[in-house]
Protein backbone atom coordinates (compact mmCIF):
# COMPACT_ATOMS: atom_id res chain seq x y z
CA UNK A 1 0.00 0.00 0.00
CA UNK A 2 1.46 3.44 -1.24
CA UNK A 3 1.76 5.88 2.00
CA UNK A 4 -0.19 9.15 1.42
CA UNK A 5 1.53 12.10 1.23
CA UNK A 6 0.57 15.52 2.65
CA UNK A 7 3.49 17.65 0.47
CA UNK A 8 6.47 17.09 -2.12
CA UNK A 9 9.70 16.10 -0.47
CA UNK A 10 12.56 19.42 -1.04
CA UNK A 11 15.93 17.96 -2.79
CA UNK A 12 18.54 18.00 0.15
CA UNK A 13 21.90 16.54 -1.53
CA UNK A 14 23.76 18.69 -3.30
CA UNK A 15 27.30 18.48 -4.60
CA UNK A 16 29.53 18.79 -7.88
CA UNK A 17 32.95 18.01 -9.24
CA UNK A 18 35.12 20.31 -11.39
CA UNK A 19 37.77 19.62 -13.81
CA UNK A 20 38.83 23.04 -15.61
CA UNK A 21 35.93 23.98 -17.39
CA UNK A 22 33.53 20.60 -16.90
CA UNK A 23 31.60 20.17 -13.87
CA UNK A 24 29.34 17.24 -13.13
CA UNK A 25 26.69 18.57 -10.34
CA UNK A 26 24.03 15.95 -8.74
CA UNK A 27 21.00 16.74 -6.84
CA UNK A 28 18.30 14.25 -5.30
CA UNK A 29 16.19 13.20 -3.96
CA UNK A 30 13.46 14.62 -6.43
CA UNK A 31 9.73 13.03 -6.36
CA UNK A 32 9.07 10.39 -9.27
CA UNK A 33 8.88 12.99 -12.05
CA UNK A 34 9.81 15.82 -10.62
CA UNK A 35 13.55 15.51 -11.58
CA UNK A 36 12.59 16.35 -15.73
CA UNK A 37 10.48 19.33 -14.60
CA UNK A 38 13.24 20.97 -12.91
CA UNK A 39 16.25 19.79 -15.02
CA UNK A 40 14.66 20.63 -18.34
CA UNK A 41 14.15 24.69 -17.89
CA UNK A 42 17.48 25.13 -15.77
CA UNK A 43 19.26 23.50 -18.88
CA UNK A 44 17.11 25.95 -21.33
CA UNK A 45 18.34 28.98 -19.16
CA UNK A 46 21.65 28.07 -18.77
CA UNK A 47 22.39 27.79 -22.96
CA UNK A 48 20.39 30.96 -23.63
CA UNK A 49 20.68 33.23 -20.30
CA UNK A 50 24.23 32.60 -19.46
CA UNK A 51 26.68 36.11 -20.06
CA UNK A 52 29.47 36.12 -22.48
CA UNK A 53 31.39 37.81 -24.83
CA UNK A 54 31.31 38.22 -28.28
CA UNK A 55 32.82 40.41 -31.30
CA UNK A 56 30.06 42.05 -32.78
CA UNK A 57 31.78 44.51 -35.50
CA UNK A 58 35.33 44.87 -36.94
CA UNK A 59 37.15 47.44 -39.27
CA UNK A 60 39.89 47.13 -41.26
CA UNK A 61 42.21 49.26 -42.62
CA UNK A 62 42.05 49.08 -46.58
CA UNK A 63 39.28 46.73 -46.13
CA UNK A 64 35.53 47.95 -47.56
CA UNK A 65 33.42 45.09 -47.00
CA UNK A 66 33.34 41.36 -45.57
CA UNK A 67 33.96 39.70 -49.69
CA UNK A 68 37.41 42.07 -50.31
CA UNK A 69 41.10 40.82 -49.53
CA UNK A 70 43.94 42.21 -48.01
CA UNK A 71 47.37 42.41 -49.75
CA UNK A 72 50.01 40.04 -47.65
CA UNK A 73 47.56 38.53 -45.61
CA UNK A 74 46.71 34.66 -46.63
CA UNK A 75 43.38 34.61 -45.91
CA UNK A 76 40.62 36.69 -47.80
CA UNK A 77 38.35 39.03 -45.63
CA UNK A 78 35.72 36.31 -45.46
CA UNK A 79 37.91 33.90 -44.36
CA UNK A 80 39.83 35.65 -41.79
CA UNK A 81 36.25 37.11 -39.80
CA UNK A 82 35.01 33.48 -39.64
CA UNK A 83 38.59 32.81 -37.81
CA UNK A 84 38.36 36.02 -36.11
CA UNK A 85 34.82 34.64 -34.46
CA UNK A 86 35.87 31.56 -33.81
CA UNK A 87 38.27 33.28 -30.94
CA UNK A 88 36.23 33.43 -27.23
CA UNK A 89 37.36 36.77 -25.53
CA UNK A 90 37.06 37.98 -21.99
CA UNK A 91 36.27 41.72 -21.40
CA UNK A 92 38.58 41.73 -18.18
CA UNK A 93 36.65 44.61 -16.91
CA UNK A 94 33.77 43.01 -15.57
CA UNK A 95 31.28 46.38 -15.13
CA UNK A 96 32.17 46.92 -18.62
CA UNK A 97 29.41 45.91 -21.29
CA UNK A 98 31.17 46.78 -24.67
CA UNK A 99 34.83 48.06 -25.21
CA UNK A 100 36.62 48.91 -28.24
CA UNK A 101 40.23 47.95 -28.53
CA UNK A 102 42.51 48.35 -31.57
CA UNK A 103 45.95 45.85 -33.48
CA UNK A 104 48.41 46.24 -35.44
CA UNK A 105 50.14 43.40 -36.79
CA UNK A 106 52.95 43.70 -39.61
CA UNK A 107 54.48 40.34 -41.46
CA UNK A 108 55.77 37.81 -41.65
CA UNK A 109 53.61 36.84 -38.78
CA UNK A 110 50.85 34.16 -37.97
CA UNK A 111 48.40 35.71 -36.15
CA UNK A 112 46.98 33.37 -32.89
CA UNK A 113 44.06 34.19 -29.93
CA UNK A 114 47.14 35.20 -27.68
CA UNK A 115 48.39 38.11 -29.71
CA UNK A 116 44.94 39.62 -29.00
CA UNK A 117 45.35 39.91 -25.45
CA UNK A 118 46.14 42.75 -23.50
CA UNK A 119 45.38 45.26 -20.62
CA UNK A 120 41.38 44.90 -21.49
CA UNK A 121 40.78 41.99 -23.60
CA UNK A 122 41.73 38.26 -21.91
CA UNK A 123 41.53 35.62 -24.23
CA UNK A 124 40.11 31.86 -23.44
CA UNK A 125 41.15 30.41 -26.70
CA UNK A 126 45.13 31.36 -27.16
CA UNK A 127 46.03 29.36 -29.38
CA UNK A 128 43.35 29.15 -31.92
CA UNK A 129 44.42 30.30 -35.44
CA UNK A 130 43.43 33.75 -36.93
CA UNK A 131 45.68 34.82 -40.18
CA UNK A 132 49.27 34.61 -41.56
CA UNK A 133 51.27 37.73 -43.41
CA UNK A 134 53.48 37.53 -45.68
CA UNK A 135 56.69 40.09 -45.93
CA UNK A 136 54.51 42.82 -47.10
CA UNK A 137 51.72 42.18 -44.75
CA UNK A 138 50.00 44.89 -42.45
CA UNK A 139 47.27 44.41 -40.47
CA UNK A 140 44.84 47.15 -38.45
CA UNK A 141 42.32 46.34 -37.18
CA UNK A 142 39.53 47.51 -34.38
CA UNK A 143 37.00 45.11 -32.98
CA UNK A 144 33.87 45.45 -31.00
CA UNK A 145 33.29 43.52 -28.32
CA UNK A 146 29.87 43.48 -26.28
CA UNK A 147 28.46 41.29 -23.32
CA UNK A 148 25.42 40.06 -24.01
CA UNK A 149 23.26 36.35 -23.68
CA UNK A 150 22.78 33.82 -26.61
CA UNK A 151 23.12 33.88 -30.11
CA UNK A 152 22.08 37.44 -32.43
CA UNK A 153 22.33 38.21 -35.57
CA UNK A 154 23.71 41.14 -36.88
CA UNK A 155 20.56 42.44 -38.65
CA UNK A 156 19.22 43.36 -35.18
CA UNK A 157 21.71 46.13 -34.26
CA UNK A 158 23.52 46.45 -37.67
CA UNK A 159 22.17 50.29 -37.55
CA UNK A 160 23.90 51.12 -34.61
CA UNK A 161 27.27 49.89 -35.43
CA UNK A 162 30.02 53.06 -36.46
CA UNK A 163 30.41 53.80 -39.95
CA UNK A 164 33.29 51.57 -41.76
CA UNK A 165 32.91 48.90 -39.04
CA UNK A 166 31.63 45.41 -41.02
CA UNK A 167 29.14 43.83 -38.25
CA UNK A 168 29.49 40.15 -37.39
CA UNK A 169 26.42 37.73 -36.22
CA UNK A 170 27.31 37.30 -32.10
CA UNK A 171 27.13 33.73 -30.55
CA UNK A 172 27.77 35.24 -27.06
CA UNK A 173 26.90 32.16 -25.10
CA UNK A 174 29.67 30.76 -23.14
CA UNK A 175 27.97 27.08 -22.53
CA UNK A 176 29.44 24.64 -24.96
CA UNK A 177 27.64 21.96 -23.15
CA UNK A 178 25.21 20.79 -21.06
CA UNK A 179 23.18 17.71 -20.36
CA UNK A 180 21.68 15.79 -17.83
CA UNK A 181 20.81 12.35 -16.64
CA UNK A 182 18.25 11.09 -14.40
CA UNK A 183 18.81 8.33 -11.73
CA UNK A 184 16.47 6.21 -9.38
CA UNK A 185 17.86 6.66 -5.49
CA UNK A 186 16.39 4.80 -2.94
CA UNK A 187 14.63 7.12 0.01
CA UNK A 188 13.14 5.38 3.01
CA UNK A 189 12.82 2.08 1.01
CA UNK A 190 10.94 3.65 -1.84
CA UNK A 191 13.39 3.38 -5.23
CA UNK A 192 11.08 5.74 -7.02
CA UNK A 193 12.85 8.82 -5.94
CA UNK A 194 15.15 10.63 -8.85
CA UNK A 195 18.52 11.98 -8.63
CA UNK A 196 19.30 14.66 -11.54
CA UNK A 197 22.93 14.55 -12.80
CA UNK A 198 24.26 17.53 -14.86
CA UNK A 199 27.09 17.82 -16.54
CA UNK A 200 28.11 21.37 -17.81
CA UNK A 201 31.00 22.32 -20.32
CA UNK A 202 32.05 26.31 -20.79
CA UNK A 203 34.48 27.74 -23.38
CA UNK A 204 36.64 29.48 -20.42
CA UNK A 205 34.54 32.70 -19.81
CA UNK A 206 33.05 31.58 -17.11
CA UNK A 207 33.64 28.70 -14.72
CA UNK A 208 30.91 25.64 -15.00
CA UNK A 209 29.84 25.88 -11.27
CA UNK A 210 29.03 29.95 -11.66
CA UNK A 211 27.85 29.70 -14.91
CA UNK A 212 25.08 26.93 -12.88
CA UNK A 213 24.56 29.14 -10.15
CA UNK A 214 23.66 32.15 -12.41
CA UNK A 215 21.51 30.38 -14.47
CA UNK A 216 19.33 29.03 -11.11
CA UNK A 217 19.10 32.72 -9.84
CA UNK A 218 18.23 33.64 -14.04
CA UNK A 219 15.36 30.50 -13.32
CA UNK A 220 13.84 31.64 -10.17
CA UNK A 221 13.80 34.99 -10.79
CA UNK A 222 11.07 34.21 -13.44
CA UNK A 223 8.50 33.46 -10.58
CA UNK A 224 9.12 36.41 -8.42
CA UNK A 225 5.90 38.14 -10.00
CA UNK A 226 3.97 35.37 -8.59
CA UNK A 227 5.85 35.72 -4.85
CA UNK A 228 4.98 38.97 -5.15
CA UNK A 229 1.20 38.78 -5.94
CA UNK A 230 0.56 35.79 -4.04
CA UNK A 231 2.67 36.47 -1.09
CA UNK A 232 4.21 33.04 -1.34
CA UNK A 233 6.59 31.40 1.49
CA UNK A 234 9.25 28.82 1.06
CA UNK A 235 10.88 26.88 3.34
CA UNK A 236 14.22 29.01 4.32
CA UNK A 237 17.46 27.21 4.72
CA UNK A 238 17.83 28.29 8.40
CA UNK A 239 15.12 25.90 9.40
CA UNK A 240 17.41 22.71 8.56
CA UNK A 241 18.61 21.23 11.73
CA UNK A 242 22.20 20.07 11.03
CA UNK A 243 23.09 16.38 12.37
CA UNK A 244 24.64 15.60 15.64
CA UNK A 245 27.70 14.57 13.55
CA UNK A 246 28.35 18.48 12.47
CA UNK A 247 28.89 19.55 16.01
CA UNK A 248 32.23 18.47 15.55
CA UNK A 249 32.96 21.38 13.14
CA UNK A 250 32.26 23.96 15.37
CA UNK A 251 35.14 23.23 17.67
CA UNK A 252 38.01 25.11 17.75
CA UNK A 253 41.14 23.47 15.82
CA UNK A 254 42.74 22.66 18.97
CA UNK A 255 40.96 19.94 19.40
CA UNK A 256 42.45 17.98 16.20
CA UNK A 257 45.27 17.43 18.63
CA UNK A 258 47.67 19.05 15.60
CA UNK A 259 51.34 19.47 15.40
CA UNK A 260 52.46 22.63 16.96
CA UNK A 261 53.74 23.37 13.59
CA UNK A 262 50.51 22.61 11.88
CA UNK A 263 48.04 24.67 13.81
CA UNK A 264 50.66 27.86 13.83
CA UNK A 265 50.41 28.13 10.14
CA UNK A 266 46.89 27.55 11.01
CA UNK A 267 46.09 30.00 13.53
CA UNK A 268 48.45 32.81 11.85
CA UNK A 269 46.30 32.36 8.89
CA UNK A 270 43.38 32.99 10.85
CA UNK A 271 41.43 29.89 11.06
CA UNK A 272 40.10 28.95 14.42
CA UNK A 273 37.22 26.09 13.56
CA UNK A 274 37.51 22.81 12.32
CA UNK A 275 34.70 23.97 9.74
CA UNK A 276 36.43 26.54 8.43
CA UNK A 277 39.13 23.67 6.86
CA UNK A 278 36.28 21.53 5.88
CA UNK A 279 34.37 24.47 4.05
CA UNK A 280 38.05 25.44 2.75
CA UNK A 281 38.63 21.99 0.51
CA UNK A 282 42.27 20.74 -0.09
CA UNK A 283 42.78 23.05 -2.66
CA UNK A 284 42.68 26.54 -0.30
CA UNK A 285 44.05 24.66 2.68
CA UNK A 286 47.46 23.97 0.24
CA UNK A 287 47.85 27.32 -0.23
CA UNK A 288 47.95 28.19 3.51
CA UNK A 289 51.49 29.97 3.93
CA UNK A 290 53.64 27.41 6.11
CA UNK A 291 51.91 24.58 5.34
CA UNK A 292 54.54 21.88 4.11
CA UNK A 293 53.24 18.28 2.71
CA UNK A 294 53.62 16.58 5.94
CA UNK A 295 51.93 19.27 7.59
CA UNK A 296 48.81 18.75 4.53
CA UNK A 297 48.98 15.21 5.35
CA UNK A 298 47.96 15.27 8.97
CA UNK A 299 45.10 17.85 8.43
CA UNK A 300 43.48 15.45 5.64
CA UNK A 301 44.18 12.15 7.90
CA UNK A 302 42.52 14.46 10.82
CA UNK A 303 39.53 15.31 9.63
CA UNK A 304 39.09 12.23 8.10
CA UNK A 305 39.22 10.80 11.68
CA UNK A 306 36.81 12.58 12.29
CA UNK A 307 34.56 11.91 9.28
CA UNK A 308 34.86 14.61 6.83
CA UNK A 309 36.80 13.35 4.39
CA UNK A 310 38.00 16.58 1.60
CA UNK A 311 37.76 14.10 -0.85
CA UNK A 312 33.69 14.52 -0.61
CA UNK A 313 32.02 17.41 -1.17
CA UNK A 314 29.31 18.81 1.57
CA UNK A 315 25.74 19.61 0.00
CA UNK A 316 25.59 23.32 -1.01
CA UNK A 317 22.72 24.10 1.73
CA UNK A 318 24.61 22.50 4.13
CA UNK A 319 27.81 24.27 3.52
CA UNK A 320 26.09 27.24 3.51
CA UNK A 321 24.66 27.10 7.28
CA UNK A 322 28.20 26.29 8.22
CA UNK A 323 29.64 28.86 7.26
CA UNK A 324 27.08 31.10 8.49
CA UNK A 325 27.22 29.96 12.01
CA UNK A 326 31.23 29.82 12.22
CA UNK A 327 30.80 33.39 10.33
CA UNK A 328 28.80 34.17 13.72
CA UNK A 329 30.71 32.07 16.24
CA UNK A 330 34.25 34.36 15.32
CA UNK A 331 32.14 37.92 15.27
CA UNK A 332 31.44 36.88 19.07
CA UNK A 333 34.84 35.55 19.58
Amino acid sequence: MNKIKTEVLIPSEFSFQKNDNKAVIEVYPFEAGFGVSVAHPIRRTLIAATLGYAPVAIKIQGVKHEFDSLKGMLEDVASFIINLKNIKFKIKDDTKDEIEVNYHFTGPKEIKGKDLINDEIDIVTPDEYIATLNEEGELNISIIIKKGMGFVAVENYRDTLPDDFIGLDAYFSPVKKVVYNIENVLVEDDPNFEKVIFEVETDGQIDPVDAFKDAINSYLNQFTVFSKEFKLETKQEENIELPEEYNVLFEPIENLNLRSRSFNALDRAGIRYVGELVSMGKEKIANVKNLGTKSLEEIYDKLDEIGFSLSKTLPLNIKKIIEEKLEKLKEQS
